[in-house]
């Protein structure tokens, strides 16, 4: 780790400064969900236009993925956090004065600009402070932050005023509390030139990492996936089994997120194999848990394919990382991470997008959860016989 900059925080300090944004920040993408049915009632529009208001996020997140994933390996980690804090406050400013669609969808958009740049500035920086447990945290915050933000937006619509704006406040406030810490906090790498070379889209993997990349890929596309439906649909989808609450509607994904941090929590010292083949299965126990659910009416199974898929997702994603992550040399960690974000977001975006066209123009919601389930089920095979495949490639 370079001594660049004055140390002011220590480094256990910095390590939970950085994993406490990280979570911010997914809480902050995922805290529109319970509020999107207010928003459909009040504006009257269709469950395609909620998938895309909520996959515009996803696209934006790539687009400055591919462009500025990598700009905090020569620029430093600092500005980078610090830029992506006032731009994702600017975010939730627009989120508490939006009135209608178009001002959802530039608060989504400003809100993917600030994650795409942060997302590879903070994990790289852990994994600048300590390489294990910047590796486990960057698989950990993740659920801790969506089922947070989730569920403390579904609690202040359920019981506390002004329910599409008090919760942007308060992340509002933690935000501008966090970039105070990266003030403090010293730099994690020593500035180096090719900074405007860098944000010129490309994709590359430095050669040591790309098989593992290559196997890692459709782990994450399907557990990303599964998330996508979840914050997308999910509390839709619960709403039409019986409870029509919002809270219960946050409660799923809140369950969803728990369970994919626990999952990583108790995994965190085991070989990614075992780890990366927990989760495929899981996912696929969980599709097939929440395809028998959705078609019997079973809320209570719903849940337990929820929490399944949870174990999937904190699984899958903790298991890639952790075969990828410790290949990495101190300067490609930025640029590598974006890539796999990149896999991340088109699986958590795009698949989104199609469910909202299949419940308009298809079968509906629960038809189109059944169908999303078996495509689910299908990528998990894929990416097990991947897995199998690369293993029996490897040498002993």
């Amino acid at each position: 780790m370079s001594n660049a900059g004055r140390a002011r925080l220590s480094p256990n300090a910095s390590l939970v400064l950085l994993a406490s944004i990280l979570v911010s920040f997914l809480a902050a993408s995922a805290a529109p969900t319970p509020l999107y049915g207010i928003y459909q009632e009040h504006w009257h529009f269709s469950p395609i236009t909620t998938t895309v208001v909520f996959a515009v996020y996803a696209v934006a997140v790539l687009g400055t993925l591919l462009t500025f994933g990598k700009l905090s390996d020569y620029v430093g980690r600092r500005p980078i956090l610090l830029s992506a804090i006032t731009v994702q406050m600017i975010s939730l400013l627009i989120f508490v004065f939006a009135n209608g669609v178009p001002t959802l969808l530039a608060a989504r958009v400003v809100q993917g600009l600030a994650a795409g740049a942060a997302t590879g500035a903070i994990g790289a920086a852990m994994l600048d402070i300590n390489r294990s447990r910047g590796t486990l945290a960057n698989s950990f915050a993740p659920g801790i932050g969506t089922g947070t933000g989730a569920l403390l937006s579904a609690l202040f619509i359920q019981f506390l005023p002004a329910p599409t704006r008090l919760v942007y406040i308060v992340l509002l406030v933690i935000l501008l509390i966090q970039g105070v810490g990266i003030v403090l906090m010293s730099e994690t790498v020593t500035p180096m030139r090719g900074a405007l070379r860098s944000i010129r889209p490309e994709i590359t993997l430095p050669h040591a990492v790309r098989g593992p990349v290559l196997a890692v890929v459709p782990v994450l596309f399907a557990a990303w996936a599964l998330a996508g439906f979840y914050g997308a649909l999910g509390p839709a989808l619960v709403r039409t089994l019986g409870p029509t609450s919002i809270v219960v509607g946050g409660v799923a994904l809140f369950v969803f997120a728990s369970l994919s941090s626990i999952t990583v929590f108790l995994l965190r010292n085991a070989p990614a194999r075992t780890i990366m083949l927990t989760g495929i299965s899981a996912l696929i126990l969980g599709m097939i848990v929440t395809l028998v659910s959705v078609m019997m009416d079973l809320v209570a199974g719903f849940f337990v394919g929820v929490a399944l898929g949870g174990v999937g997702f904190g699984g899958g994603f903790q298991g890639s990382l952790k075969t990828v992550l410790p290949l990495v040399e101190a300067h490609e960690r930025a640029s590598v991470l974006s890539l796999l974000y990149v896999v991340c977001y088109v699986g958590f975006g795009l698949p989104a997008v199609i469910a909202g066209f299949l419940v308009v123009y298809g079968g509906g919601l629960p038809m189109t959860a059944d169908e999303y389930s078996v495509a689910i089920i299908l990528l998990a095979a894929i990416a097990l016989f991947g897995l199998r495949r690369s293993a029996k490639k490897a040498p002993a």
